[in-house]
């Protein structure tokens, strides 16, 4: 990789420095504590967290990234977003002492072009699924292969160790996916329509589908255990569909080595961490429209057989789960966050939680990216707090895609949750 500009350098190393000050401080480790004993099921006050993912670009513009190196400018971009959110929005997420660099992981996809065409301004896009029908066009398919470019891994980890690693200590911490709900991929091969439609017209078909994206997800997951590239993610990772993974309750990894036994994979350097050890998320949001049988049915054995690798497991992201949670919790004792969507039945939902999982209330986030009415964002989160009472309860303002060009909308959310979880009084 080429060296870094002193222009570069410049800019970096005082971000890092203030990332590093903050992650120090008392505020932040106050911050720790109530994050474990939110995820370990203690009592205790409820969390608030923002996470303004569309909105960035309005509360930080692309200008106020002055990087030249466009790999910098990426990190750049990244400390930004963590000094705005420990700075301006104020919300509950902790931070560590490092920055964090993935591996630079790759794979040829399915064998099938998915050709996606997107609107304008961050819109929504369409795209041609390549799969027209189950029984002549499956076996067009195949496992996907992936690849770990080592090299770029170690080269990006030196260049940022080299410029703020004496402030900031770089390490490798893994994202291998974010859901192993298997719909998401199962409607860009075949569309949405047509995989509802399956379900009556051609079980079958539908079924030989769902297995193979079951097996092939399980050998990636494979894959990435033999390779050795896991990491933990029981810190300020994010978890589930909005969650810090903060928690004492992950099973601890081995401590001593584990080699794979096929002579074919290099063994494993003396520390792997397993899937065991770490968080996991499912959801189906892409089945909203169907019934609890054929969730249980078409969707649910297939993603189970994945869900039972991780040690702790968050479940659904914007669909109402209120129709399937008792599904969930029959297959996933270690289930422990639980999203709660603008559209689900809160009371139903606190009733079958209590202390078992988090309560992860995403309110709708129309509430700021339309018309910010502070009484009907004071309305809806004094609803939530008074039903999940008896629960433990995260407040999580996401999917935000605009704010107007106003953004202290956020910033005012975060303040309207703490004035209203304050109104409740003592909590626990």
């Amino acid at each position: 990789m080429p060296g870094v500009s002193p222009h570069d350098r410049d800019i970096l190393r005082p971000l890092a420095a203030r990332v590093r000050m903050i992650a120090d401080s008392a505020t932040n480790a106050a911050k720790l504590r109530r994050q474990y004993d939110h995820n370990d099921l203690k009592p205790g006050r409820p969390i608030v967290l923002c996470f303004p993912e569309g909105a960035w670009d309005e509360l930080l513009p692309p200008d106020t990234t002055q990087c030249h190196d466009p790999t910098l400018h990426g990190i750049e971009r990244h400390l930004r977003t963590t000094l705005y959110t420990q700075e301006v929005l104020r919300d509950d997420q902790a931070i560590e002492p490092f920055f964090n660099v993935g591996p630079k992981v790759s794979h040829d996809g399915f064998g099938v072009d998915v050709p996606r065409h997107h609107g304008e301004n961050r819109g929504s896009f369409i795209w041609e699924p390549p799969i027209k029908d189950l029984d002549l066009d499956l076996d067009k398919l195949h496992f996907r292969h992936m690849s770990h470019d080592q090299a770029a891994t170690e080269a990006q980890m030196a260049r940022l160790n080299e410029v703020f690693g004496d402030l900031l200590p770089i390490r490798r911490r893994s994202f291998p996916f974010w859901t192993t709900g298997l719909t998401m991929d199962a409607i860009f091969l075949m569309g949405l329509e047509q995989l509802m439609m399956a379900m009556y017209d051609n079980p079958a078909g539908l079924h030989r589908l769902m297995a193979f994206l079951r097996d092939d997800l399980m050998q990636v997951m494979d894959w990435w255990a033999a390779q050795n590239l896991l990491t933990l993610n029981n810190e300020s990772d994010y978890v589930g569909s909005g969650g810090q993974g903060y928690t004492h309750d992950l099973p601890p990894a081995p401590q001593k080595p584990v080699l794979d036994p096929r002579p074919q994979t290099p063994a494993p350097s003396p520390w792997p961490i397993p899937w065991s050890s770490r968080w996991g998320f499912s959801e189906s949001q892409e089945t909203v429209g169907v019934g609890p049988d054929q969730f249980a049915e078409f969707i649910l054995p297939y993603q189970k057989p994945l869900m039972d690798r991780f040690g702790l497991l968050c479940y659904g992201c914007c669909e109402p789960v209120h129709s399937r949670i008792d599904l969930v919790m029959q297959v996933a004792p270690h289930l422990r966050r639980v999203s709660v969507s603008p559209w689900a039945d809160q009371e139903f939902m606190a009733a079958r939680l209590g202390r078992r999982c988090v309560f992860s209330r995403k309110p709708n986030p129309a509430l700021v990216c339309v018309e910010f009415n502070e009484q009907a964002v004071r309305q809806d989160l004094r609803h939530t707090l008074e039903v999940a009472r008896g629960c433990n309860v995260e407040l999580v303002m996401k999917d935000t895609h605009t704010v107007q060009n106003q953004p202290n909308r956020l910033t005012r959310w975060v303040q309207i949750a703490r004035e209203e979880i304050d109104r409740c009084g003592a909590w626990g």
